[in-house]
Parts: C-alpha cells; structure tokens; sequence
C-alpha cells in the first residue's frame, strides 16, 4: 500500500496550487481519502476528505470556499485544489486512506498514510 504526494511548491500569496494524491497497491474505490496538514510547532489537522464514491465531501471551515477535493479512481488519484491561499495555509499537507463507505469525515482513524507534500504561502 502506497499513497504518494505531490504538488506542493512556494507560492504568493492569493496564488493556488493543485495537490495530487496517488495510490498503489490497493483498490482506490473502496477507501475515503483524506488531506491533512501540519505545520511547524502545530498539531496535525483535518483539511478535506471525499469520500469512497465520491459523492460526498468535507471540508475545514479554514478550507470551504477555498479548496475542492475530487478523486479520479480509475487513475488512483484523489486532488486538493487549493485557491486564495493564506501564509496561514503553510504546512505540510498529507493523504490518508480509510476503507470506508458513505460519508467521510477527518476525525476518523485513517489507516494509511503518505509522506506529505511542503507547501508554503508567502505574503
């Protein structure tokens, strides 16, 4: 099992980004994926998830209006497209994968984890 990151890079300020999510080694369909981040000093959070199907989706307050998660299964992706982005959106952003039918949500216990994408905002 295999979540791989990337995407992330320095940006201004109002800039966007569009993270990518790639998965190996097992079936994309069956799990809900999460995006999380942590910044330096800070706890890890909860950012978007979408759930197996995708018919579902949730974001952070810091995230709605902002970011736009989807998942494309048949090529093992899931995206985070990031707009208007914040110095406060510096961090690094992780996936994580949950088998998991119907809605998702962040503050379930996802089982598989990536090695995170840097993404910093300058102002």
């Amino acid at each position: 099992v295999q979540l791989v990151e990337s995407g992330g890079a320095l940006v201004q300020a109002g800039g966007s980004l569009r993270l990518s999510c790639a998965a190996s080694g097992f079936t994309l369909a069956y799990f809900a994926i999460g995006w999380f981040r942590q910044a330096p000093g800070k706890e890890r959070e909860g950012v978007s998830c979408i759930s197996s199907s995708g018919s579902y989706t949730n974001h952070a307050d810091s995230a709605k209006g902002r970011f736009t998660i989807s998942r494309d299964n048949a090529k093992t992706t899931v995206y985070l497209q990031m707009n208007s982005l914040k110095p406060e959106d510096t961090a690094v952003y992780y996936c994580a994968a949950l088998r998991l039918q119907g809605v998702c949500s962040m503050t379930l216990r996802y089982d598989y984890w990536g090695q995170g994408t840097q993404v910093t905002v300058s102002s």
